[in-house]
């Protein structure tokens, strides 16, 4: 088995952050890697393939990237161990698509993500985020159960 040197953590702010970050933290500190938390934000469907908008739209927008940026920001300084190396990532596109891009970016060695336990017709009807990255991704994978509340 290779070393971990990176460590990324997929994560969409929801309750579960707490969960992934104390099994990468770990992870981290026994490997001693460095852990990438990273966040994709939804494309703008309203705006591919036109101008760009009206500016008070894109500031909008803009602010609202920044605030997720602090966000990640404060996961890593708050869930993550002061002797592991870490770096919070927000990436605009594609979820699947633009983990594994970055993810091979990165060099990463595991990747963390969490997983819902939802019905088969919810599964049928919605995307599976989770599912699809252990489709698609060629490396190691730790999914972590969430609980539902």
């Amino acid at each position: 088995m290779e070393l971990i040197k990176n460590i990324m953590v997929a994560v969409d702010f929801n309750d579960s952050i707490g969960e992934l970050m104390q099994y990468a933290d770990e992870m981290a500190l026994k490997f001693k890697a460095k852990i990438w938390v990273l966040h994709v934000a939804d494309p703008e469907p309203d705006f591919i393939g036109y101008e760009p908008g009206p500016q008070y739209i894109r500031d909008i927008k803009a602010e609202e990237y920044r605030e997720e940026h602090r966000n990640l920001q404060e996961i890593c300084k708050n869930f993550i161990s002061k002797e592991v190396a870490a770096d919070a990532l927000l990436i605009q596109g594609s979820t699947v698509q633009t983990v594994i891009e970055e993810a091979k970016k990165l060099h990463i060695d595991l990747l963390v993500v969490g997983t819902h336990k939802h019905s088969f017709f919810h599964n049928l009807l919605n995307e599976n985020i989770s599912l699809e990255l252990l489709k698609k991704a060629e490396i190691p994978m730790l999914t972590i159960p969430i609980q539902e509340e």
